[in-house]
């Protein structure tokens, strides 16, 4: 049932089945599962709270990684999988820098770099959504500079989880938090430039 080859568990509802929950998308529920709890730790009042958190971040981060190869490895792509995976992503990414806002919220750039980053997100995927239903989903692919901002969103989220002063953490946070936004912008724009043939299409047809 748990196994990382190829079998996986059928889920039915009235004796037909709805999807396949292989180990892949079980990498992807947890992380969506383990929202309530980083939630609920980052409001205790303990000092390891917040380190806590960083780390529940930390493996959701990793099982990002982790559900991806192994669905390539060994042939457990599913549709289900394809819907679940960004979904807990930006779950995870969104309600992450609502908690860090809570944090600095009396930082202007810092509210404006986390509602570039969530906004960014909102834009892409009904963009990716509205690509797919034209056929043209691919046009709209993940690109470099996209991963490089996830990257340092990553990096940002995580150490300024930590909240901690040593090391100069926080201000590396911060730096990446800067620049993760700066990307976003970017990559946003190269999306949109990217679809806007569609959108001068669909204008014509109406």
């Amino acid at each position: 049932m748990f196994g990382l080859g190829p079998s996986s568990v059928p889920v039915y509802i009235s004796g037909r089945e709805i999807l396949v929950m292989t180990f892949a998308n079980q990498l992807t529920l947890l992380r969506i599962i383990l929202i309530p709890l980083f939630v609920v730790i980052f409001y205790l009042p303990v000092h390891w709270a917040h380190l806590a958190c960083a780390l529940i971040f930390a493996v959701a981060a990793i099982t990002d990684w982790l559900d991806g190869y192994v669905a390539r490895k060994y042939d457990q792509s599913t549709a289900f999988g394809a819907f679940l995976d960004p979904v807990a992503d930006k779950l995870m990414v969104a309600i992450s820098l609502l908690l860090l806002v809570s944090i600095h919220h009396d930082s202007a750039w810092f509210v404006a770099a986390a509602a570039v980053i969530v906004g960014r997100e909102i834009v892409i995927s009904a963009l990716r959504e509205w690509m797919a239903e034209l056929g043209q989903r691919s046009s709209v692919a993940v690109s470099f500079i996209g991963k490089i901002k996830t990257t340092l969103q990553m990096i940002a989220i995580l150490v300024l989880l930590m909240d901690r002063q040593e090391w100069y953490l926080m201000e590396i946070g911060f730096i990446a938090l800067a620049g993760a936004a700066a990307l976003t912008l970017w990559s946003m724009f190269i999306y949109l430039r990217a679809a806007s043939p569609f959108f001068l299409v669909s204008a014509d047809k109406k």
